[in-house]
This record gives structure tokens, sequence and C-alpha cells, in this order.
């Protein structure tokens, strides 16, 4: 009876990593996805040029991004992992800091959608702030980020901004002069 019972375990074990696609343990979170951003990437956004810059902070617990459009200062976008969700901080240039999260997650998602949480550094209730975030990860050298914004008078609009990564710089030797 006990062989039966192992020999059933095991089965059921078997043809639950058959149907997850993967063995025990392989499975990526989203927020070891968004780790693999680390880098500089290169894009457009409706005003021209941008760039962003990932790397991890905190132990690794956090993911920073720096992210510079083309005439405007640099922003901040902190992201990191609370359970099933990944949460962020978007450290406006306006001076507000829009909290956003995901639905819950699991697995290595292609898109993560952020909806607003709470706005901390506001001047007035109606000011001007963003609202939501859609970062899809086409393959691993790129990047679609589209903000949704909300402006003072309530109306909401989106921008888009496509980055390709920018290729490391390969290591040059310098001569000891010798």
């Amino acid at each position: 009876m006990g062989r039966k019972l192992g020999s059933f375990m095991l089965a059921l074990l078997v043809c639950s990593v058959a149907a997850r696609g993967g063995t025990p343990g392989k499975e990526t979170s989203p927020f070891e996805r968004l780790k693999t951003l680390v880098g500089e990437w290169e894009g457009r956004n409706s005003a021209g040029p941008v760039k962003a810059t990932y790397t991890l902070v905190a132990g690794g617990s956090a993911l920073m991004e720096r992210l510079q459009s083309a005439n405007e200062p640099e922003m901040i976008t902190m992201y990191s992992a609370d359970g099933d969700h990944i949460l962020i901080t978007h450290y406006c240039s306006t001076g507000n800091q829009p909290q956003m999260k995901t639905e819950t997650m699991s697995g290595s998602a292609e898109k993560y959608t952020f909806t607003l949480v709470r706005v901390t550094g506001m001047k007035t209730q109606d000011e001007g702030h963003m609202v939501g975030l859609v970062l899809s990860f086409p393959d691993k050298d790129h990047l679609t980020q589209e903000w949704k914004y909300q402006n003072n008078k309530g109306k909401t609009s989106a921008d888009l901004f496509q980055f390709k990564r920018k290729p490391e710089k390969a290591a040059t030797i310098v001569p000891s002069g010798n």
C-alpha cells in the first residue's frame, strides 16, 4: 500500500510539473524579471530622445530607474516586490510621488500594468500627476513604457516610451607604458 501511494504521489508531482511547463524552483518571479533590465537603455517618446538607466540597490531588493527625457529634469522610479505584487514610487520632476502597484502576479510576465494607489507631495488636490504605467518586454533588448498622466483638469493622456538596450562597451586594456 505504501509503495503504491509513493508511486502515485511521484506521478502526481511529475504531472503537475509538466502542466506548469518547467521544473520545480525554476519559475522566475515578476521582480526577478524586472532585474534583467539592469543597464542602459536608449529610446524615444513624443518629446524626442530619452535615456533610462536601471540599477539594483538596497542589496538587490529594489530596482532604481533613472529616466531622462529631452529638455526635462531627470525622474526616478523605484520598483520593489511586495508579496505577489510589484510596487513603484515615481519621483516626478513636478515634485510629487505617485505610488502604484500591479495586480497579483506570478511567473515571468511580458507585461506589467501598474495602477495608482496614492500620491504624496502634491501641492494641491488637483495637481497633475501620473496615474498608471504599463511596462512591456517584447524581448530582452526592447522595452516599452506607457505612462498615463492626469492633468489638473482631470483629463488623462498617455505618453509612449520605446527603448532599446544600449550595447555594453567592450573592456579595453591600457598599456602600462613599460
